[in-house]
């Protein structure tokens, strides 16, 4: 029997990052691709990412976070799930500052005193092959990379860097008149990334500001992307366009990105909302087959 079949899960978004929690730490089994396609269909919970909690392994972490996109590939980081995630944990412990483990790596969380909550996503990765990249690039502050004619191309030269998960930054004066519907996916699937990539538009409006889209791997386009939100952050700072504090506006709301100094940590906060509970019918995971 699927892992999920008649699996209690609870409807959460952040910025309107459709997220779905499963709690497997009571009686964990493991998800399957075809499985989490199935709760993404219409008849189960539609959602970007599905964060699945396991037993933790690491001393001092919460639980384990297994990470699922919608077309049932795995991810490597989703920071408004974790905010997800750490809202829940929190109310079920009372505690306000948590750690969980998330691709081999250990996240902090903690709640703001407004309610928001901030996600320590780590440091980033500029490395080409801890991307990665299909082939070496010294500089990854800009790449070679274009789509549309060669004399006149629609978008080119991306920042590049990993948050947990691929990103590629495309530089736009206007994150909205491109049609990213068409565009995400021929870069998604680029060979130059051999894990596919998150494809994202970012405006600077000013050394605080910066406004994306995102067409998210695995998932499509999305109303918000905290790891995105980061990327984008982190490599308008290594291009000095923006200070290492930045308002990220999506469009689903704004997050705010701290690439700390002391340690290059990126520190992401923002708000959570809960949607509502359910359960998983196992007649969906029968059709999956």
């Amino acid at each position: 029997m699927s892992a999920l079949a008649n699996r209690a899960f609870v409807k959460m978004n952040g910025l309107g990052n459709e997220i779905v929690v499963v709690d497997m730490r009571s009686d964990s089994g493991a998800i399957g691709a075809d499985e989490a396609r199935a709760a993404a269909s219409p008849e189960g919970a539609p959602y970007d990412q599905l964060m699945a909690l396991y037993p933790p392994r690491k001393p001092g972490t919460e639980s384990l976070v297994r990470i699922f996109n919608s077309d049932g590939s795995a991810a490597g980081a989703c920071g408004n799930g974790m905010r997800c995630v750490a809202s829940l944990i929190a109310t079920e412990t009372g505690r306000d500052r948590l750690a969980f483990e998330v691709d081999g790596r250990v996240l902090e969380t903690w709640k703001n005193p407004d309610g928001t909550f901030t996600v320590d996503m780590g440091a980033p990765r500029f490395a080409w092959n801890e991307i990665p990249l299909a082939e070496e690039f010294r500089d990854t502050r800009a790449i070679e990379l274009q789509i549309g004619p060669i004399d006149k191309p629609v978008l080119h030269s991306p920042s590049v860097v990993s948050m947990g998960n691929p990103h590629a930054i495309f530089w736009v004066e206007d994150v909205n008149a491109y049609d990213l519907a068409r565009l995400g996916p021929m870069l998604e699937h680029h060979p130059i990334f051999p894990q596919r990539a998150n494809i994202t538009l970012c405006a600077v409006k000013s050394r605080e500001h910066i406004v994306i889209r995102t067409w998210e791997r695995g998932a499509g386009l999305t109303k918000a992307c905290g790891s995105a939100a980061c990327a984008a952050a982190v490599a308008a700072a290594r291009l000095k366009r923006t200070g290492r504090k930045v308002r990220v506006s999506l469009p689903g709301g704004d997050l705010l990105i701290e690439w700390r100094e002391r340690d290059d940590h990126v520190l992401m906060t923002g708000p959570v909302e809960f949607e509502f509970e359910g359960r998983f019918d196992p007649a969906l995971f029968a059709k999956a087959g």
